[in-house]
């Protein structure tokens, strides 16, 4: 429970540090308190690599939780995912193909439900929802019922934001060069990102995939229907890359059993290495300073040159 109560409060408190991110290489511009019609208004932080040039066309990555992807003296653990570090490296290795990255914030007290793919869930029967919801509220993730609100979410990214990224930045706007990724529920809505709009999106980084949806295994619906779901909608992997991976600690230790049913789903549609690739990191958490670590691997498979 008292892991469970520090990632509450650090979905209900990140939106408090609103101050700019500092980076060590390239810079951020802000979308500050970007207004949407689907969901709450948030901040918008687009990362521009060193040499951003207007004449040049860039791969365009959206990444959740974007308050904690670059400077860890601005958020609420002292942690952030390095995001300039590590694609600066990659770049001066000539390992990655340019790239910005647009840092969406999460609402806070919204987080949960705007991230839990929603079709998945209203698959459910009324007593499996019921169980959710009460797994849900034990966690402290609502007080009382559950609807989640990932299509509108989806619908501001799809129809709002990414139309305003690629008329302000130089953007190349196929979904070959268009690409979401998150860990733990951000991981979850990047998979489910793909799957409801795979002409938007081409690959999906999805880093310690929430797949509870809840924080039980016990008598939990969801693990099946997020497989069943994605067994009717995964794109074709002809013109797709799909990239998971898990550790076993804290709130990863959770997620192997449930990442191999999951990679079982995803060989039956065909995947291959060349379209697919899911990682085990023994001994890794469920944190930023973890997923840090190994950032550079979905980034090199997504964005090769």
């Amino acid at each position: 429970m008292k892991l469970i109560t520090i990632f509450f409060i650090s979905a209900c408190l990140a939106t408090a540090f609103a101050q700019e991110p500092r980076v060590p290489h390239g810079k951020i511009e802000r979308l500050p308190d970007f207004t949407s019609a689907y969901i709450s208004s948030r901040h918008v932080d687009v990362w521009l690599p060193d040499g951003y040039a207007g004449q040049k066309k860039y791969a365009v990555l959206y990444m959740h939780d974007g308050q904690m992807l670059f400077d860890s003296t601005a958020t609420w653990n002292k942690q952030s995912w390095k995001v300039s570090e590590t694609i600066h490296r990659l770049s001066a290795g000539n390992r990655i193909k340019d790239v910005i990255v647009v840092g969406i914030w999460n609402g806070g007290a919204t987080r949960h439900a705007d991230y839990f793919p929603q079709k998945p869930f209203e698959s459910l029967a009324a007593a499996e929802k019921d169980t959710v919801v009460k797994q849900l509220r034990s966690a402290g993730r609502t007080n009382a019922g559950f609807t989640p609100n990932s299509d509108n979410y989806l619908k501001y990214l799809v129809l709002e934001l990414k139309p305003l990224i690629d008329k302000k930045y130089s953007t190349l706007q196929d979904a070959k060069n268009t690409f979401i990724g998150g860990s733990s529920m951000g991981g979850l809505i990047s998979m489910y990102a793909i799957c409801q709009y795979p002409q938007v999106f081409g690959g999906a980084a999805c880093l310690s995939t929430h797949w509870p949806g809840t924080f039980s295994v016990l008598n939990n619906p969801m693990p099946d229907a997020f497989a069943s779901y994605m067994q009717a909608h995964l794109p074709s992997a002809e013109n797709h890359q799909l990239y998971f991976d898990y550790g076993d600690q804290t709130l990863d230790a959770l997620y192997p059993p449930l990442q191999r049913k999951i990679d079982d789903v995803i060989r039956a549609k065909g995947y291959g290495t060349s379209a697919w690739i899911t990682a085990f990191f023994p001994g890794e958490d469920h944190s930023e300073k973890a997923w840090s670590k190994r950032l550079a691997k979905p980034l090199e498979f997504l964005l090769k040159k």
